[in-house]
């Protein structure tokens, strides 16, 4: 059947998760939770007004892990040093990552008995990154060889060659919103080419990623209800996209067949495709793309590193990682305590939430000397733990590293210096952290 035959479902594209919950926030100011606890580094506030870092400082002093026994998420334990987070993220049999226990995010999991007392329908997303072993192993070996070495170098050649063309297309003496017009397109672009998806539709996967990734949606009823109804058109769309190649003729190496072709994952039920959608979309979305909009706010915040990286081009892979470990794309991770435990003096019950802050161990001064300034030099900046560690690391790492690297080798060899001219605004979450918006000029070096 040819592949014009498959009708595909329309889908909403606004509002979007952002537009959706400022305006929530600003009709509902009495809703927001207080937060009595002082260390309680859930809430979003300290993300959007970028007041985060003298906290998590504070939290490290006192020792690698705390428990927070109130938060609009419930009780959990907040690690926060990054050898507390090593140590945990090396247990995956002890520190379960199952959505069944309660997955990746600091999102509280609610009973049936809950729900039913919210009069609300249960919604869960199985994923391979929120599963434990064997099950895990199997689903990651599937999507694996799309990242390897071989993968990357048959890859490159595509990427640069779409993020020069974008590059030049690029205005000069003028402002411009560098996330929407560079990071955003160059990601989505990216995610299109990997899922064989319709060039035509590529802006959906920024909106899916968007209401996937926002953890304080699912805080506000009417929101999370909104936030499920525009998933399952996702999950729709990409049905029409699984018919079309399993009746193509012809094998494709995209995400989707790997998917189609493999036993651990062939199977799958409507609520996983969907959850491994979500984390294949902000995996390879949000993240890159936050970076690459960390990248240029943090060479304007720090022009002797913008300069250093001008006058010499050889410190780009070292300023990648740099980048990534300042940047840190996605805060935290979340693991559920399988047994009663005692970690690094504590005492862990079965049952409880442990949450890796990322972005603290990233600037943990025990590991990265003056750790709040961008130095692309950095030796050891490769330590960061961004991606995770263990056997959940993220499996598209190598591409992100990638991207970046392309990314300014291709405004190095423009000569491109990239100036914050105007709005800068965050995102209001605890999870994904990065930039709604970020205005620019371009000049020349």
């Amino acid at each position: 059947m040819a592949t014009a035959a498959i009708e595909r479902p329309q889908c909403r594209t606004s509002p979007t998760a952002f537009q959706a919950l400022k305006e929530y926030l600003a009709e509902h100011p009495e809703e927001r939770l207080q937060h009595p606890h002082k260390w309680d580094v859930s809430r979003s506030d300290i993300y959007y007004n970028d007041t985060w870092q003298p906290i998590f400082k504070e939290m490290r002093e006192a020792g690698p892990l705390h428990y927070i026994d109130e938060s609009p998420f419930g009780p959990y334990w907040a690690v926060v040093q990054h050898k507390a987070i090593q140590h945990i993220e090396a247990l995956p049999d002890i520190f379960s990552s199952s959505w069944e226990k309660g997955g990746i995010t600091i999102l509280e999991r609610l009973s049936d008995e809950q729900l039913a007392e919210m009069g609300r329908e249960k919604f869960e997303l199985p994923m391979f990154i929120a599963m434990d072993r064997p099950q895990h192993t199997g689903q990651r070996r599937t999507v694996a060889p799309k990242f390897t070495p071989s993968g990357m170098t048959e890859m490159e050649e595509e990427i640069r060659q779409r993020t020069g063309e974008l590059l030049d297309t690029l205005p000069r003496g003028k402002v411009f919103d560098w996330v929407d017009t560079v990071s955003i397109e160059l990601t989505t672009g990216m995610l299109a080419i990997l899922f064989g998806f319709p060039w035509e539709d590529r802006r959906l996967l920024t909106y899916w990623s968007d209401w996937s990734g926002d953890t304080e949606l699912a805080t506000v009823r009417d929101l999370d209800q909104m936030r499920q109804g525009i998933l399952r058109e996702m999950g729709a769309y990409f049905q029409s996209l699984w018919i079309e190649r399993t009746m193509a003729k012809e094998p494709s190496d995209d995400l989707i067949s790997m998917m189609i072709h493999s036993p651990a994952m062939n199977q799958m039920s409507p609520e996983e495709f969907m959850g491994n959608l979500v984390l294949l979309i902000v995996g390879g979305n949000d993240t890159t793309r936050n970076t690459m909009s960390g990248i240029i706010h943090a060479f304007d915040k720090f022009p002797d590193q913008r300069k250093l990286f001008e006058e010499h081009p050889e410190l780009i892979p070292n300023a990648v990682q740099e980048c990534i470990r300042y940047q840190t794309p996605l805060a935290h991770m979340r693991r559920t305590c399988t047994e009663d435990t005692e970690v690094f003096g504590q005492q862990i019950k079965k049952g409880d939430k442990v949450v890796l802050w990322y972005i603290s161990a990233n600037r943990d001064e025990e590991v990265f000397e003056n750790p709040d300034k961008l130095d692309i030099e950095r030796e050891n900046a490769r330590r960061h733990l961004a991606f995770g560690y263990g056997i959940h690391r993220c499996v598209g790492a190598r591409l992100a590293e990638l991207q970046l690297r392309v990314l300014l080798e291709e405004m190095h060899k423009r000569r491109m210096r990239v100036h914050v001219a105007g709005d800068v605004e965050r995102v209001r979450a605890n999870f994904v952290h990065g930039f709604r918006k970020l205005e620019v000029e371009i000049t020349a070096f």
